[in-house]
């Protein structure tokens, strides 16, 4: 199956003249199944064949997604690395997974430009690279938000059965509907729910050449977009464009990564006339959980989705798989007898099922010999009204990362806190910023270390421009 995976699965799907992606111009079907099968020629005269480890970099465009096709085409694993990644981020990766190829652009570091109709790329063929992982497929990063990313490999079944449970989500885009993709087609939301998804579906896909905001909004109108997919952050950066044309054709807003903040879930709500709808997965299995009817409401996620397995046991989640995603490495405390552990606490109904996420199982600490949740710290200091952002960490002493407007200080914060937490949760440190540094898929870092790097390097930045 795994050779034939995508050409008698997904691309053989439509007409030739049917549009499946539109950008800066649109391609048809036609045009992707032909680009599809040049490449995996290329691929194959490079040697690449079943079995073949390949490391992908490249700067989002249709011709990366093409080349992720055809190397699958090929019954190839790929490894994804964002191109977004600094070389003492991506060089330990690729050092760890030593893929037999690396297909690379040029110019695949450095600052987003926008999504690229195409792009040019360069096949290498490393010495000592290993084949792939018996079965899989597709191999990814954790978002590395709390540490170094643990590496995820997925064989084709897993993909598929992640299209399956897309395909039974009642009110999920189809045929005739336009999906707009804010997420990077690099990580699982994206590529998955986004990509994948509307190939399978035969839906439209719509890929803004840019980020900003009202050029979005622009382009949803101009395409007649049905469904936009985005991150909390796209959602709310939507909700703040002013003048804005009409969108009659908007049905569903769907937002993934993180827990939507109840600020944004209004602010959107107020301005285009329909809720944010939650969907919750893991770069481990994919999508589990989300409700598109409109009558979630933040913090919970929705009910499990059909067939996805998944327990509660101690406020922690547990998914059924049939293996460990985890490539060379143990993560015994992650995976054991079928179940993975997700490290997300939540509260399950036990007559609707609906989940609501109440943070990390991990975001637990004992401070004086007393338990203390960060995440009710967290939510105490985004109360503050003009606080945008918070991450709270416990080494020896409980520390505060806030994203604040300039008048805010530690000060003004350690006031806040005394008045709504109890002593032992006041942060003993507060570390204030305009905005917090997030990681590649556009969730906040909360490594520590990670984190005092980026703002100590942002305000020497800073102090040096204002000389």
């Amino acid at each position: 199956m795994a050779k034939t995976w995508w050409g008698s699965h997904l691309l053989s799907r439509g007409a030739d003249d049917e549009i499946w992606a539109v950008s800066r111009a649109p391609v048809t079907r036609g045009q992707l199944r032909t680009a599809v099968a040049d490449l995996g020629k290329l691929f194959r005269d490079h040697g690449i064949g079943e079995g073949s480890s390949v490391l992908l970099r490249m700067k989002p465009s249709f011709t990366y997604l093409q080349v992720l096709l055809a190397l699958w085409s090929r019954g190839a694993q790929v490894v994804l690395v964002d191109f977004r990644l600094k070389p003492a981020e991506y060089e330990p990766l690729t050092e760890l997974v030593r893929p037999q190829y690396l297909v690379v652009a040029a110019g695949a570091g450095g600052p987003v430009a926008g999504f690229r109709q195409e792009s040019d790329f360069t096949v290498l063929r490393m010495p000592d690279g290993r084949p792939a992982v018996d079965g899989v497929r597709l191999v990814q990063f954790s978002s590395g938000s709390t540490g170094r990313p643990k590496v995820i490999g997925r064989p084709a079944d897993s993909v598929l059965a992640e299209l399956d449970r897309h395909s039974a989500l009642p009110g999920i885009p189809g045929r005739g509907d336009r999906l707009m993709l804010l997420n990077s087609v690099m990580h699982n939301m994206g590529l998955v729910s986004g990509v994948l998804h509307a190939l399978a579906a035969g839906a439209t896909l719509i890929v803004p050449p840019t980020l900003r905001p009202a050029e979005v909004v622009r382009l949803m109108a101009s395409t007649e977009t049905t469904a936009v997919y985005g991150t909390p952050v796209h959602h709310e950066l939507l909700s703040r464009v002013g003048d804005r044309p009409e969108l009659p054709a908007l049905r569903l807003a769907v937002s993934g990564g993180e827990r939507v903040p109840q600020e944004t879930y209004d602010r959107f709500r107020a301005r285009f006339g329909l809720p944010v709808s939650p969907v919750y997965g893991l770069t481990e299995i994919g999508l589990l959980a989300g409700d598109l009817s409109g009558t979630t409401v933040p913090p919970e996620v929705g009910p499990p989705v059909p067939g996805a397995e998944v327990k509660v046991a101690g406020e922690e989640l547990y998914v059924r798989m049939d293996r460990s995603p985890y490539l060379y490495g143990d993560h015994a405390d992650r995976f054991s007898d079928g179940w993975l552990r997700t490290c997300d606490r939540v509260h399950q109904d036990p007559a609707t099922g609906v989940l609501t996420l109440l943070g990390r199982a991990d975001s637990l600490v004992v401070v004086g010999g007393l338990k203390v949740d960060l995440t009710e710290v967290e939510t105490a200091l985004l109360a503050h009204p003009r606080v945008t952002e918070a991450v709270v960490t416990h080494d020896q002493v409980v520390e505060a990362f806030v994203g604040a407007d300039e008048t805010v200080t530690a000060g003004h914060l350690t006031a806040w806190c005394r008045e709504r937490l109890s002593p032992v949760k006041v942060p003993k440190r507060f570390v204030v910023t305009r905005l917090l540094p997030r990681n590649s898929m556009g969730k906040l870092i909360r490594d520590p270390a990670l984190l005092h790097e980026h703002i100590t390097s942002e305000l020497t930045s800073q102090a040096q421009g204002g000389r």
